[in-house]
């Protein structure tokens, strides 16, 4: 029988327990995790489990630094997102937080473009700090990202998206985000990408403005390969700002959605 030891295939005899386990491989590993769940009892393991074993305090090679990172995701997950291309038009304060989630989900190459540099203002929902004001933002995020998922491929375009880049730019992701703030720039980007590739899924986002309700924010179909997260009635205006909570709510509908259609599921 074979199972899965911190990402490695490993053959084991029937009957063989998580502990007995630990004690023959790591004996000094204060954590078990057994198919994306801690647990502190034994337990007779499966063909096809999936264990991590680790020690608290201890800095991971860099071959088991992947496995630790993923070590609470739903196992078979990984294997479907690590060869998979993201694209993200826009990393404000959507932009930013799905990158984020999907670093740390284990999507293997993410491609952000943006034209802007991270300002002040955009501390209050964006995921920059304040060492990194008038950077680039795509250069910004790229370092964060590499300082959580060493592993994940980030590819950056410092620049205005229009017509006649967004091929260029996009022309191989398995989907797409839209993280606009401008109306004008996501009819633009909508338009031209789902023209250009009628068949590679575009999750957008409109309404997520104020502190409403977060129930409101929800995830829909609203056309093929066309997803819209957010309310639909909430932008930001005079009266009504942009704050991190709700953001980050919309932030992760969409992450969330790209994990769901990267893995064949309906978001």
């Amino acid at each position: 029988m074979k199972i899965y030891l911190n990402e490695k295939e490993i053959t084991f005899d029937a009957g063989t327990t998580l502990h007995q386990l630990r004690d023959q491989h790591k004996p000094e590993a204060d954590v078990t995790i057994h198919n994306g769940h801690l647990v502190r009892d034994d337990a007779e393991l499966s063909d096809g489990d999936s264990v991590v074993l680790i020690k608290r305090g201890e800095k991971p090679s860099a071959e088991e630094m992947e496995a630790l990172l993923l070590a609470r995701h739903t196992p078979g997950i990984h294997q479907k997102l690590k060869p998979a291309t993201v694209g993200i038009a826009g990393v404000g304060g959507l932009g930013s937080a799905v990158a984020t989630a999907l670093a740390r989900s284990g999507v293997g190459r993410l491609i952000v473009a943006d034209f802007d540099v991270v300002e002040p203002s955009n501390l209050n929902r964006q995921q920059f700090f304040v060492d990194q004001i008038g950077l680039p933002k795509v250069d910004a995020l790229k370092e964060n990202l590499k300082r959580i998922n060493p592993y994940v491929q980030v590819a950056t375009f410092f620049g205005r998206l229009d017509p006649d880049n967004i091929a260029q730019v996009f022309g191989r992701v398995d989907v797409l985000v839209e993280a606009f703030d401008a109306a004008e720039q996501k009819a633009m980007l909508v338009e031209t990408f789902r023209k250009t590739f009628p068949d590679v899924p575009l999750v957008a986002a409109s309404g997520m403005a104020g502190h409403e309700t977060a129930n409101s924010v929800q995830t829909r179909r609203v056309g093929s390969n066309f997803y819209l997260v957010g309310d639909e009635v909430t932008g930001a205006e005079p009266g009504r700002g942009l704050m991190a909570p709700r953001v980050g709510v919309a932030a992760h509908h969409q992450a969330n959605a790209v994990l769901r259609l990267l893995v064949n599921e309906e978001p």
